[in-house]
């Protein structure tokens, strides 16, 4: 748990400290630190929650599927098993991460804590159905590893982690606005710093929805509020874990 948590607090230490002073403010009181630190959270998430799958490569390549097979519970069960012990390992990898923000001068109050788990636990059943998808038609774990490491970098780097996806080149914005995870990035963005947020919009902590936001996303000219995020991310785990459990009774 602690090793998974090792990648992301590279990226938030190299980018954070390497561009901070260069980039300067994203938004009025938001730093690039602040910006970045929300989607590397969203980022422990992505990476244990996609790799989780590997349990059920290693069950099969060593024989041991065949046992949680003939045993008296239906495959959806199997499947639903493994994403709950998924999620359970992203939500204590997270908790880890929400330990920094004092360090971080993010400010965190117990709501905010209440309010971010529920998103966080939402995001990963997602991603899990995803590796759980993969995981259903691999054979062995090295070919898992290359199939995740290859869609696993193009989900990070393209879901508004490191820079805000409404000023970026066209094609990119459009890759960005497709991938689930950006969705999923802005909804906890929007929870960790909702009082900077806040003040941007002059509201409640809801962007405006009439004007493009700098930081946050926008589609067609409308900035996502966190419920519309949450929406898009349950509806495509709906998807990806209906695809995983169909993928999976399918097994011999």
């Amino acid at each position: 748990m602690l090793s998974s948590v090792f990648m992301p607090l590279v990226f938030l230490v190299i980018f954070g400290a390497g561009f901070s002073n260069i980039i300067g403010n994203l938004a009025p009181g938001v730093n690039f630190i602040k910006f970045v630190y929300p989607g590397i959270i969203a980022q422990t998430v992505l990476q244990s929650s996609i790799f989780s799958g590997i349990s059920i490569v290693w069950d099969r390549e060593f024989g041991f599927l065949k046992e949680i097979l003939v045993a008296p519970l239906g495959r959806s069960g199997i499947v639903l098993g493994k994403i709950l012990g998924a999620v359970a390992i992203a939500l204590m990898q997270s908790i880890f991460m929400l330990i920094l923000a004092p360090f971080l001068h993010v400010s965190l109050t117990p709501m905010t804590i209440i309010q971010l788990l529920p998103v966080l636990a939402l995001i990963s059943i997602s991603l899990s159905g995803l590796g759980a998808l993969i995981a259903s038609r691999m054979r062995s774990q090295q070919g898992f590893q290359l199939v995740i490491q290859v869609i696993i970098f193009p989900l990070m780097f393209l879901s508004g982690i490191f820079f805000p996806v409404n000023n970026v080149p066209a094609w990119m914005m459009v890759i960005s606005k497709i991938n689930p995870v950006t969705y999923g990035v802005d909804a906890v963005r929007q929870i960790v710093l909702g009082k900077e947020l806040a003040a941007l919009s002059g509201d409640s902590g809801q962007l405006q929805t009439n004007s493009p936001s700098p930081i946050g996303v926008s589609v067609f000219g409308h900035t996502m509020t966190t419920g519309q995020d949450i929406l898009v991310v349950v509806g495509i785990g709906a998807i990806l874990l209906s695809l995983a459990i169909w993928s999976f009774n399918k097994q011999e």
